[in-house]
């Protein structure tokens, strides 16, 4: 499962960055595609992306969604080995906001105070 979703990512991310879907909000965007999870059976393709640059990360979600059966058969002679085409799925990467929560926490005094009391 953990190489198909690669091979499917990477495919996907050629064609996002080729412009191949015709959609305003889809082409006017940089998108980074960070993870696609497959299901057990390969027969769906959940992508986790993120939106560079744009006022509503939620809108290009869904625009994506809109145009999921057209980038499924625009994938087809990419991903020829499969016995199934998956159908796509895509959802908001939301793991850059954690890291950074994350960062903020380790930053903030009261955990640098309480780490260099554990020092000495």
């Amino acid at each position: 499962m953990l190489r198909v979703g690669e091979q499917v990512r990477h495919a996907l991310s050629d064609m996002l960055q080729r412009g191949e879907v015709r959609d305003d909000l889809i082409e006017g965007t940089v998108i980074s595609v960070s993870e696609v999870r497959m299901s057990p059976d390969l027969k769906i393709a959940t992508a986790f992306v993120a939106p560079l640059g744009a006022r509503d990360d939620a809108a290009v979600v869904e625009a994506l969604n809109r145009n999921a059966r057209f980038i499924r058969g625009r994938m087809s002679p990419a991903l020829r080995q499969m016995k199934y085409m998956p159908e796509f799925r895509f959802r908001l990467d939301t793991s850059y906001d954690n890291m950074a929560k994350i960062d903020a926490l380790l930053r903030s005094p009261e955990v640098a105070r309480d780490l260099d009391e554990e020092k000495e």
